[in-house]
C-alpha cells in the first residue's frame, strides 16, 4: 500500500483525540489532519462523553477528571467506534486491563506516527467488515446494517436515514430498554438541542412503516424497546 492509498483510507474519518497534554494533542491533530481526518481534541473525560459521534477514538489514560479505564468502559457502552488507547503506561497488566475494558488496541508512547495510522486503518477495517456482515433478524423484521436495508416478512421497507438509525439502536438488543438519551446520543449529533418530541415523531413513523405498532414498545418516561417475540 502506498502512502497516498493509505491516507485515502482515513480521508474524512471523524477522530476524537482524548489527550490532556496540550502539545501532544496538537501534534496529533496536525498529523491526523494531514492524513485527511476530521479531528476533535478534548482534554477531559467529561468532554469526551459529549463527542459520541466520532468514528474512532484515541484515548489517553491520564486524565484530570477521571480514570481513563473507567472512561473506556463508559465509552464502550455508548459507542461502537474503535477505541485505541494511546498512553505512556506500558505494563502488561495495564494493557490487559484496557483491552478488557473495551479498547480495541493499545499503543504505548513514544510511538511512530506511521504505526498509529496503520493501527487506525486496521481498526476501521475490522469495524467495516463487521458492519458489512451484520444482519439482525427479529421475528418478521430483518435489519441489514451493511446494506442499510430493512424488510418485514421479506418485503423491503423504505426508511429515512434517521428512522434507520433509531431502528438499529432498538434492534441491537431486542427486548432491552433503550433510553431516550441513548437514542439521541447514537442517532443525533451529540450537540443536539432541539425538541425531544422529534424522537416520538420518528417512532410513530417507524411503527406505521413497519406495519405493526406493537413491535416497538414504549416504556413511558424512559424510552423504547423492540417487543420480545
Amino acid at each position: 500500500m502506498t502512502i497516498a492509498t493509505a491516507n485515502r483510507a482515513l480521508a474524512g474519518v471523524h477522530v476524537l483525540v482524548v489527550e490532556d497534554d496540550g502539545p501532544i494533542g496538537e501534534q496529533l491533530v496536525r498529523g491526523l489532519s494531514r492524513a485527511g481526518c476530521r479531528v476533535d481534541l478534548v482534554g477531559s473525560a467529561a468532554a469526551a462523553l459529549s463527542h459520541l459521534d466520532a468514528e474512532l477514538i484515541l484515548l489517553d489514560l491520564g486524565l484530570p477528571d477521571g480514570d481513563g479505564i473507567e472512561l473506556c468502559e463508559r465509552l464502550r457502552t455508548v459507542t461502537s467506534a474503535p477505541i485505541l488507547v494511546v498512553t505512556a503506561r506500558d505494563t502488561e497488566q495495564e494493557r490487559v486491563t484496557a483491552l478488557d475494558a473495551g479498547a480495541d488496541d493499545y499503543l504505548a508512547k513514544p510511538f511512530g506516527f506511521a504505526e498509529l495510522l496503520a493501527r487506525m486503518r486496521a481498526a476501521l477495517r475490522r469495524v467495516r467488515a463487521d458492519d458489512a456482515r451484520a444482519v439482525v433478524r427479529h421475528g418478521p423484521l430483518t435489519v441489514d446494517l451493511g446494506a442499510q436495508r430493512v424488510a418485514v416478512d421479506g418485503t423491503e421497507v423504505s426508511l429515512t436515514a434517521k428512522e434507520f438509525d433509531i431502528l438499529t439502536c432498538l434492534a441491537a438488543e431486542p427486548g432491552r430498554l433503550v433510553t431516550r438519551e441513548e437514542i439521541f446520543d447514537r442517532a443525533w449529533d451529540a450537540h443536539w438541542y432541539g425538541p425531544t418530541k422529534v424522537l416520538d415523531v420518528h417512532i410513530a413513523a417507524l411503527r406505521r412503516k413497519l406495519g405493526d405498532a406493537s413491535l416497538i414498545e414504549t416504556v413511558y418516561g424512559r424510552g423504547f424497546r423492540l417487543r420480545q417475540l
